[in-house]
């Protein structure tokens, strides 16, 4: 069964590496625009690229059918955590990443996640995909619902280049 989980679980760091080393062009000029957050903050920031930001930054974990990787990886189709917990706190989640551990659905996950994106901007889209995606209807968040939460600082090269295995634990070329 370990081994399973394994094989698992490295298949899905190859498909992340994969997906990291595709994008690289297209992240670094998404990732100049500035992050307008006072500016717009009450408004729902669009979800049309929080598809494309959780293809390219997500999928690799929690699976293109959101389920994730059982034991590893937490699903986010009909998670209580998901349900439950605040708008600020799964933006700051998707920016800030977490070394701690998480119980979803009764079962606790330990793998830690890594930061994902730099800007409010794409943390709202992510997680109004998130929230609203494979049945789930668990609200929308707003740029009122960042205020507040920073980038973790040292890892937005890491993001600008194309994903966490581009940043420094290995290169895409």
């Amino acid at each position: 069964m370990k081994r399973v989980s394994l094989i698992v679980a490295f298949s899905g760091l190859l498909i992340f590496i994969a997906a990291s080393c595709g994008n690289l062009s297209h992240n670094k000029s998404k990732n100049n625009k500035t992050d307008n957050t006072v500016a717009n903050e009450g408004s729902i920031t669009s979800s049309s690229n929080g598809l494309q930001i959780y293809q390219q930054k997500c999928v690799a974990c929690h699976q293109l059918n959101g389920m994730g990787i059982a034991g590893t990886f937490p699903p986010l189709k009909g998670s209580d955590f998901l349900k439950n917990v605040t708008k600020n706190r799964l933006i700051e989640q998707v920016m800030k990443g977490s070394n701690g551990g998480i119980t979803v659905n009764g079962v606790k996950y330990s793998t830690s996640m890594p930061p994902q994106v730099d800007n409010a901007q794409d943390a709202v889209a992510v997680v109004n995909y998130i929230l609203n995606a494979w049945g789930n209807n668990y609200g929308k968040a707003t740029l009122r619902d960042a205020q507040g939460v920073k980038p973790k600082k040292g890892n937005s090269h890491m993001m600008r280049r194309g994903g966490m295995m581009s940043g420094g634990m290995g290169r895409c070329r």
